[in-house]
C-alpha cells in the first residue's frame, strides 16, 4: 500500500465519518489512488475538477451531478467544494497537485468528514503536493 493511500484510510476512514476517499491528480484528470470499492468514472472526476475550474458562485448554483446523483453545493471557493444529496455528501479539498475526495453517507457526521478531509489537504498543501 502507498504513503497516500494510508493517509486516505488512516486520517479519513479512521474517523468512521468518512465513507469512501480518493486523490485524484490534477493534471492528469485520473484517480491516483482511492479506498477500496471507491471508484470513479471519467466522468465523475471531470465535474469535480471543472467544479473548480468555473466560477465558485456558478458552481454554487448549478450544483454537482456526482456518482449518477444530483448534488445541491452547499460551499465553493478557490479550496473546498461541499456538496450534499439528501443524507450524503461529497467533500472536495484542492491542492497543489491533488483534489482530495471524501464521501459521508447517512449516520455519520458531515462536521466530521469535512474537518478530517480539510485537515488532510492542509497536510498535503504544506508537504508541497
Amino acid at each position: 500500500m502507498s504513503h497516500l493511500q494510508n493517509l486516505l484510510l488512516d486520517s479519513l476512514l479512521g474517523t468512521k465519518h468518512v465513507d469512501s476517499a480518493a486523490l485524484i491528480k490534477l493534471h492528469e484528470r485520473s484517480v491516483c489512488v482511492s479506498s477500496p470499492g471507491f471508484s470513479l468514472m471519467p466522468s465523475d472526476v471531470r465535474t469535480l475538477v471543472n467544479g473548480f475550474a468555473k466560477n465558485p458562485l456558478q458552481t454554487r448554483r448549478e450544483g454537482l451531478y456526482f456518482k449518477e446523483k444530483d448534488y445541491k453545493c452547499v460551499r465553493a471557493d478557490d479550496y473546498s467544494l461541499y456538496a450534499k444529496n439528501d443524507n450524503r455528501g461529497v467533500i472536495v479539498v484542492k491542492t497543489h497537485l491533488f483534489l482530495l475526495v471524501a464521501t459521508y453517507i447517512e449516520g455519520m457526521y458531515p462536521s466530521v468528514c469535512v474537518e478530517a478531509t480539510e485537515k488532510l489537504g492542509d497536510y498535503l498543501r504544506k508537504k508541497g503536493h
